[in-house]
């Protein structure tokens, strides 16, 4: 009788091929494009640093013998192909560039484990049925032009990048203007090709981004990968103060309007409300303030603060927003006081489908076993991320990796290197299962 051992299933075979080394190696040499002394990464959307950055991901990928196109905002698809080229294709990738000051691994880590996935493919031998595509998003981080994430919602949905053409930087340099130049550069590389924006040039079967968590939960909880079941939703807001400008040493306290002090007031109003819905997950923070005329003998006469408020409970935003209108319409007339509320964004909560956070555990699960780690933690994702849109197309999921002390866009940004490796491995396994469906 035979009793040889089975032989591991393509997911499985993928899993296990990929390259920690390699994989970090890979790392470490994106962040030296923008490295910093401090340990930080500098690579804002469309510059030269970026642009260096897209030739040495499309020359590892061509070396890898994908089909490499770029769509007009300048993201980037790297193609492995399938058994079946006619079926679409699942995609994997995140984004590379960077806050003004950020760290090595905040998007760009997603790239580069895409590429470990496709490589240790190639390594053992593996032809999918479906194509894989590599994915590197256009702008996701909005820190040189706002909105953020314009490449996967444009992908999502290609009308909103004649608005998005439009957005200047904090130096007046147009959007457009810098995407037609990148556009220039890549299209001139030899291998590259161009594609059609989003739903109107392909369908997609499946989409993974593998990312770090950003946050202290997986770390807190000793656990080395996280299946993310969704991402919490968010309503902004900016609330102005009215109030009456007046000199700070003749104005008796009793007759003055104090824009600040009533602002003060408004913002705790609206901290007990938030205290009030803590335990149900709200997170609330009065992000940006704006004082005028900012003098330091003048009373302020109008302050504007802002409003981020997020949670999973799209009930619990709702009661929390109930709760904004209730103190700002109580305060507005109040002794001359003028008060203005006005909404800058919204987006409900994205839930990532059963089936995906299912094949994301399996992946994550049997990586986990293997390293002798504890099993993989469900968790919500608490920060944007380009599977937010494209959970908008089709069947969408995220893996997370830990983030020592939860920091993120900073240059202390860290995750072990042996965590890194396990999250590509989870990725590799999952794309493959998906791409054999």
């Amino acid at each position: 009788m035979n009793h040889a051992a089975p032989t591991p299933d393509a997911a499985a075979r993928a899993q296990d091929t990929v390259d920690p080394d390699r994989l970090n190696t890979a790392i470490a040499t994106l962040a030296a494009l923008g490295g910093r002394a401090d340990g930080g990464v500098a690579r804002e959307t469309l510059t030269p640093l970026d642009l260096d950055a897209r030739r040495l991901l499309i020359a590892r990928a061509l070396a890898l013998g994908c089909e490499v196109t770029v769509d007009p905002c300048a993201n980037l698809f790297f193609r492995r192909a399938g058994s079946r080229p006619d079926l679409p294709p699942v995609l994997t990738g995140s984004h590379i560039d960077t806050q003004p000051v950020g760290g090595a691994l905040d998007g760009a880590y997603g790239v580069v484990a895409a590429l470990e996935a496709l490589q240790a493919l190639n390594d053992a031998g593996i032809v999918t049925k479906r194509p894989i595509e590599a994915v590197v998003w256009t702008n996701e981080e909005g820190s040189r032009f706002s909105p953020g994430a314009m490449g996967s919602s444009a992908y999502a949905q290609p009308e909103r990048l004649a608005q998005y053409r439009n957005a200047r930087d904090a130096q007046g340099v147009v959007f457009g203007d810098a995407l037609d130049a990148t556009l220039a550069a890549l299209t001139a590389l030899p291998g590259v090709s161009t594609r059609e924006l989003g739903t109107l040039g392909a369908s997609v079967d499946s989409c993974v981004e593998l990312h770090i968590e950003q946050g202290p939960v997986l770390e807190h909880a000793a656990t080395p990968l996280g299946v993310v079941t969704g991402i919490q939703g968010v309503r902004w807001f900016s609330v102005t103060v009215e109030g009456r400008a007046a000199h700070a040493g003749t104005t008796p306290v009793e007759t003055r309007r104090d824009a600040m002090k009533a602002a003060q007031r408004l913002a705790g109003q609206l901290y007990a409300a938030a205290d009030d819905l803590a335990g149900r997950g709200l997170r609330v923070t009065l992000g940006r303030w704006r004082v005028a005329p900012n003098s330091i003998n003048t009373i302020a006469g109008e302050v504007e603060f802002t409003l981020d408020t997020r949670a999973v409970d799209e009930d619990v935003l709702e009661r929390f927003e109930a709760a904004v209108v209730a103190a700002t319409t109580a305060l507005d007339g109040e002794d001359g006081y003028r008060v203005r509320v006005e909404p800058l964004f919204a987006r409900g909560t994205t839930r990532f489908p059963d089936a995906m956070v299912e094949a994301v555990e399996r992946g994550c699960a049997r990586a986990s076993s293997r390293a002798h780690e504890r099993a993989p933690l469900r968790l919500t994702s608490g920060a944007f991320h380009d599977a937010m849109y494209l959970a908008d197309l089709c069947p969408t999921a995220m893996i997370f990796v830990p983030s020592r002390d939860g920091i993120s866009h900073n240059p202390a940004e860290y995750t072990e290197p042996r965590q890194l490796g396990l999250g590509a491995q989870a990725l590799a396994h999952v794309v493959t299962e998906l791409a054999n469906r």
